[in-house]
């Protein structure tokens, strides 16, 4: 009985409300892409990002690359030229004024000068507009909805697949994969995934929580304030469950990128995604072709 209540809220139920949350929160998305056959590499910002970077450009010959967030404020932006960057979280859109981060975020975009798609949330459209409005030729403005798409079954799938939501964006690699498989790619590796935030996780005598989350690049004193204040007045099981969304986010892309047959390979040593096959740094050229 337990089980057959299981698949009813599976199949039937949750992906009913999710159309409910579309219907409500969505908009109409950039259109996907054909598929095509350029891999692609999507670079999260975890601190192995730097010995990735440090392999040389023979490594990502052949390879598009994705960066995410703070990305472009790293010396390294431009020497990178990622051809796709995503921005996700609200702070991008409204941090500009007081965050130096986000204002010298905007500048770099600003000094772009090679083709570049950027993907940004619709629910942030209209404190998007200005800030996009400085921005170079070479870039390419595409939208995506976060509105959060669960269960399984069609009607999930088609919600997805539109573009209408996704699985529950717990962190900016997520929708990073799948506005991946929306612009065509069906080869996806990721670096610089690490998500070992459980490592750097505890609670202090005042029982605060207490996160660190290191990047490939060094953060500012302004940034880990910021995180420090985002973390305050949740507890240890917030955290915990917020974590538990992002790990079987995971298996869900999995499930969907299957239906388109795509294939998402991370190659981040370290990590602690176990929803992709695996690989180190020397198969990424041999498996980008096969």
């Amino acid at each position: 009985m337990e089980k057959l209540v299981s698949h009813l809220n599976s199949c039937l139920f949750t992906p009913l409300a999710s159309l409910a949350k579309v219907l409500i929160r969505s908009r109409r998305p950039s259109a996907g892409v054909a598929p095509h056959e350029r891999p692609l590499i999507v670079m999260g910002n975890g601190p192995s990002l730097r010995s990735f970077i440090d392999e040389g450009e023979t490594l990502r010959e052949g390879f598009d690359l994705m960066a995410v967030n703070f990305a472009a404020n790293a010396p390294e932006f431009g020497s990178l030229r990622p051809r796709l960057y995503i921005l996700a979280d609200p702070h991008f859109f409204n941090g500009r004024e007081s965050d130096p981060n986000v204002a010298g975020l905007w500048n770099r975009l600003a000094g772009v000068n090679w083709p570049m798609t950027l993907w940004l949330p619709l629910s942030h459209r209209h404190m998007a507009r200005p800030l996009t409005a400085s921005l170079p030729a070479y870039i390419s403005l595409r939208w995506f909805n976060l509105t959060p798409v669960e269960g399984k079954g069609a009607l999930s799938r088609a919600l997805i697949r539109g573009g209408w939501g996704m699985p529950r964006p717990r962190n900016v690699l997520i929708p990073a994969i799948m506005t991946a498989l929306r612009s065509g790619y069906r080869r996806i590796f990721l670096v610089g995934a690490d998500h070992t935030w459980s490592q750097s996780l505890w609670v202090d005598d005042a029982n605060h929580v207490v996160s660190v989350q290191p990047h490939f690049y060094k953060d500012n004193e302004k940034e880990r304030e910021r995180v420090t204040s985002e973390y305050a007045g949740y507890h240890l099981h917030d955290i915990l469950g917020s974590l538990t969304v992002a790990f079987r986010s995971y298996f869900d892309i999995l499930d969907y990128a299957r239906t388109l047959g795509a294939e998402i390979i991370n190659a981040t040593p370290g990590s602690f995604i176990d929803a992709f096959p695996r690989c180190g740094y020397a198969q990424m050229q041999t498996l980008s072709r096969q």
